[in-house]
C-alpha cells in the first residue's frame, strides 16, 4: 500500500472522486509544457536557448487540439492515442523544426498501457513507437540519428513501460485487497458455522437432560398418585425419587446453560461433563423408576476420549428414556458397551414386554435424531429399529483413538457400570 503524508491524503481522495477535473488540469499542464518547449531549441553544451524561435500558428493549433484530447484519455484511451499520434505525425511531416506535439502522444500511450492488458500494450506501444520514430527520422533537416529523433523513441518506449508497471501494481494491490476481504468473509462464515454447531450441541444436551428426567418424574409421580391412599410408604419413596430426579435435572440444566456464561463469570460450571464413569448412577435412576436394566461393559477401565465418552452416555440415557416412555411398565432393558479395536459399540435393547406400551406420537420426536447427529458428528454410525419377536434395538458404533490409558484414569471410564 502507498503511504502518503497526512496533508496529501485529502487532495488525493478529492482527485479520485473528480477524475475529469484531474485530466483537465493534466491537459493544461501538457499544453503549457509544449508551448514553452516550442520557444526553445538546443544550443551548444546541451543548453536550451529560449526565444530563439517562434512556433507557427498551425503548430499552436495542433498542440491545443492534442492537449484537449487528453481530457478524454480515461474514457477513450485508444481513441485519444490515435488522435494525438496522428497530430504528432502531421507536425513531423509538415513543420521543420517540429513543435513538441509528441508529448501528448507520450501521455496518451502511458494511459493506454495503464488501463489495458499487457498484450494490448505491446501491440499498441510498438506500433506507436514505430510510426512516431519513422515520421521523425524520415523528414526534417536534422540527421535521422539526431538527439530529438532518438528522444521520440526513448520517451514513447518509457511511457509504455511505465504504464504497464502502474497497471501491474494496481492489479497486485487489488489482488491483496480481494484476498483480505475474502479471508474476512471466510472468518465470518467460519464463526457463524461454529456458533450454529454449538447451538445444535447445546440443544441436544438440553433435550437429553429434559427428556430423561421429566420421563422419570412423570413415572414416579404416577406411582405416587396410584398408591397414595393404600400404601403411603411407597408414595413417599416415589416422591423422594421425584425430588432426586428434579434436583438432578436442575443441576444438569444449570451446568448446560452455564456454558453460555462469560469465561470470567465465577458462577460458570467447572465440573466435567457426564460420561460412562457415572453410568451406574444413571442406570440406578431407571431402576428406581421401575425399569429393570442389565448392563455388560468390557474393559471398564479403558478410557474413552471426552467426545466419545459423552456421546456414549447420552445415547444410553436417551435410549433408556425411550424404553421407559414407549415400551410399557413391565419392559426390561439391556445395555452393553464393548470396545472393538478402534471403535466402541453401544447397544440398548428392550423386550417390548410392557403391559401397556405407549405408542409414539405421530409427529415423531427428536430423540433418535439427536442420537444420530451425535454419532454422525464423531464419524460413527447408528442403527435403530424394531427387534424380531418384539422390542426395540439401538446400536451405535463410535470411532475412538486407541491409546494406553492408566487404570486409575478418572472421568472417562465405564467403571460405574
Amino acid at each position: 500500500m502507498t503511504i502518503l503524508p497526512t496533508g496529501l491524503v485529502r487532495p488525493r481522495r478529492w482527485l479520485r472522486g473528480h477524475p475529469l477535473t484531474f485530466d483537465g488540469a493534466l491537459a493544461l499542464a501538457v499544453l503549457v509544457s509544449m508551448l514553452c518547449a516550442s520557444f526553445a531549441e538546443p544550443g551548444p553544451g546541451h543548453r536550451l536557448i529560449l526565444g530563439s524561435r517562434t512556433p507557427e500558428a498551425s503548430s499552436v493549433l495542433l498542440m491545443v487540439l492534442a492537449a484537449g484530447a487528453l481530457v478524454l484519455r480515461r474514457r477513450r484511451p485508444v481513441a485519444v492515442l490515435a488522435v494525438t499520434g496522428v497530430l504528432s505525425t502531421v507536425e513531423f511531416l509538415f513543420v521543420d523544426p517540429p513543435a513538441p506535439v509528441v508529448v501528448s502522444a507520450v501521455v496518451a500511450l502511458f494511459t493506454v498501457a495503464a488501463s489495458t492488458d499487457r498484450p494490448t500494450t505491446w501491440r499498441v506501444g510498438l506500433l506507436t513507437m514505430a510510426v512516431l520514430t519513422v515520421a521523425a527520422m524520415a523528414v526534417g533537416s536534422a540527421p535521422w540519428y539526431s538527439q530529438q529523433n532518438v528522444g521520440v523513441l526513448a520517451w514513447s518506449g518509457l511511457a509504455a513501460a511505465a504504464g504497464d508497471a502502474v497497471r501491474s501494481r494496481r492489479a497486485f494491490v487489488d489482488a491483496i485487497r480481494e484476498r483480505a476481504e475474502r479471508a474476512e468473509r471466510t472468518r465470518e462464515e467460519e464463526a457463524r458455522r461454529r456458533v450454529a454447531e454449538e447451538r445444535l450441541r447445546i440443544a441436544r444436551d438440553l433435550h437429553d437432560v429434559v427428556a430423561h428426567h421429566i420421563a422419570l418424574v412423570n413415572v414416579q409421580a404416577g406411582v405416587a398418585a396410584h398408591v397414595m391412599d393404600k400404601r403411603p410408604d411407597q408414595a413417599k419413596e416415589a416422591l423422594a425419587h421425584v425430588r432426586d430426579a428434579s434436583r438432578s435435572a436442575l443441576d444438569e440444566l444449570r451446568a448446560t446453560v452455564g456454558l453460555l456464561r462469560q469465561s470470567g463469570d465465577p458462577e460458570a460450571p467447572t465440573e466435567p461433563a457426564p460420561g460412562l464413569a457415572v453410568l451406574g448412577a444413571l442406570l440406578d435412576t431407571f431402576r428406581n423408576a421401575g425399569l429393570p436394566v442389565e448392563v455388560a461393559c468390557t474393559d471398564p477401565d479403558s478410557p474413552l476420549p471426552a467426545a466419545a465418552d459423552l456421546a456414549a452416555y447420552r445415547i444410553i440415557q436417551e435410549a433408556l428414556t425411550n424404553v421407559r416412555k414407549h415400551a410399557g411398565a413391565g419392559a426390561k432393558a439391556e445395555v452393553s458397551v464393548v470396545r472393538v479395536g478402534a471403535t466402541v459399540e453401544i447397544t440398548v435393547l428392550d423386550d417390548g414386554g410392557g403391559a401397556d406400551p405407549v405408542p409414539a406420537p405421530s409427529g415423531g420426536g427428536h430423540g433418535l435424531i439427536g442420537m444420530r447427529e451425535r454419532v454422525t458428528a464423531l464419524g460413527g454410525t447408528l442403527t435403530a429399529g424394531p427387534r424380531y419377536g418384539g422390542g426395540f434395538r439401538i446400536h451405535a458404533i463410535l470411532p475412538v483413538m486407541p491409546r494406553a490409558g492408566a487404570p486409575g484414569a478418572a472421568g472417562t471410564t465405564g467403571g460405574g457400570a
